[in-house]
C-alpha cells in the first residue's frame, strides 16, 4: 500500500471518528436542553415548598429538628458516562475537604455514577455506591435507587450533605438537605399573624419535609445531569477541533503526496517517450 493510501485510509478512520463524536455532542446538547426546562419548573417547586416552611416556621420553631452532634453522611453526585474531562476531580476534592473539616475518619459518604465510583472504589469511608442517570428519562429511577439507600445509612438525625456540580458556573457546590430548614431558626416570622391550618403544625411541618427532600433532591440531580452534559459538550468540541484541525493536515499532505505521484507518472512518461524516440532513430 502506497503511502497516499495509507493516508486516505487514515483520514477515513478519523472522519469515522469524527462523525461519532460530533453524534454525542449533538445528543449532549439536546439532554441539556431537556434538563434545562424540567430543572426551572423543579426550581420553583422547591422554592415554593421552602416559602411555606418558612412561613410556617416564622411562628412554630419548635417544630425544627434539634442539631445532632452524629458525623453527617456526604452524597457525591459524580458522572455516569465519559467524555466529560475532569468533571470528577474537583468533587473528590471538596469530598475530602469535608471529610477532613467533619472529623476525617467519622463520617461517611455515598458515591452516585459509575465513573465517580470507579475512582473511590478503595476509599475506606465509601458506605455505597450507586448507578446514576444518563438521560433525563433515567432521573426518577436514579431517585429511587437513591432515597432507598440513604435510608438505611442515615442513623437518627445525622446531617447529609450533598456535592455536586451545581452553582451559577457549574462550580461544586455542598448543600446540606438534613436536617432540613436548618437555616430559617433565627429568621424572624414574615406576616404578621400565623397561618391558619387545616392539619396540626407538626403534621403540616412532617408532610413539608418530605415534599421538601424529595423536590429538592429531585432538582439537585437534575442540576447535576446538566452540569455533567454541558461538560460533555464542551470537552467533545475541543476533540472535535482537534480532528478537524487533523483532518485537514492529513487532506494537505496527501494532496502533496497525490501531485509527486503524478510528477513521477509524467516522468514516466517522458522518459517512455524519450526511449521511443530513441528507438525509431535508431532504427531509421
Amino acid at each position: 500500500m502506497s503511502r497516499r493510501h495509507e493516508l486516505l485510509h487514515h483520514q477515513n478512520q478519523l472522519a469515522e471518528a469524527r462523525q461519532i463524536i460530533g453524534a454525542m455532542q449533538s445528543l449532549a446538547f439536546i439532554e441539556v436542553r431537556r434538563l434545562r426546562k424540567v430543572m426551572e419548573i423543579q426550581q420553583k417547586v422547591v422554592a415554593g415548598l421552602y416559602r411555606a416552611a418558612q412561613d410556617l416556621l416564622g411562628f412554630h420553631r419548635e417544630l425544627l429538628p434539634v442539631a445532632q452532634a452524629e458525623s453527617p453522611l456526604f452524597l457525591v453526585l459524580g458522572s455516569e458516562r465519559g467524555f466529560c474531562g475532569d468533571f470528577n476531580d474537583p468533587l473528590m476534592e471538596t469530598l475530602q475537604q469535608c471529610l477532613t473539616e467533619t472529623g476525617g475518619s467519622t463520617a461517611g459518604f455515598v458515591t452516585c455514577g459509575r465513573k465517580l465510583s470507579g475512582h473511590l472504589e478503595t476509599h475506606p469511608q465509601l458506605k455505597a455506591a450507586f448507578e446514576g442517570a444518563t438521560v433525563l428519562d433515567e432521573v426518577e429511577d436514579t431517585l429511587i435507587r437513591l432515597a432507598n439507600g440513604l435510608s438505611g445509612l442515615l442513623k437518627g438525625d445525622a446531617p447529609l450533605i450533598v456535592i455536586y456540580h451545581g452553582g451559577p458556573d457549574e462550580e461544586v457546590l455542598a448543600r446540606p438537605l438534613l436536617p432540613p430548614f436548618a437555616e430559617l431558626r433565627d429568621q424572624p416570622a414574615q406576616f404578621a399573624y400565623p397561618p391558619q391550618l387545616n392539619v396540626t403544625p407538626a403534621q403540616l411541618m412532617q408532610d413539608l419535609v418530605d415534599q421538601y427532600l424529595f423536590a429538592a433532591l429531585h432538582e439537585i440531580l437534575y442540576v447535576s445531569l446538566m452540569a455533567e452534559n454541558h461538560r460533555r459538550m464542551q470537552h467533545l468540541e475541543g476533540a472535535v477541533r482537534h480532528l478537524d484541525k487533523r483532518l485537514n493536515s492529513l487532506k494537505t499532505r496527501e494532496n502533496q503526496l497525490r501531485q509527486e505521484e503524478i510528477i513521477e507518472e509524467i516522468e514516466v512518461i517522458l522518459l517512455n517517450a524519450d526511449s521511443e524516440a530513441v528507438s525509431n532513430f535508431n532504427g531509421n
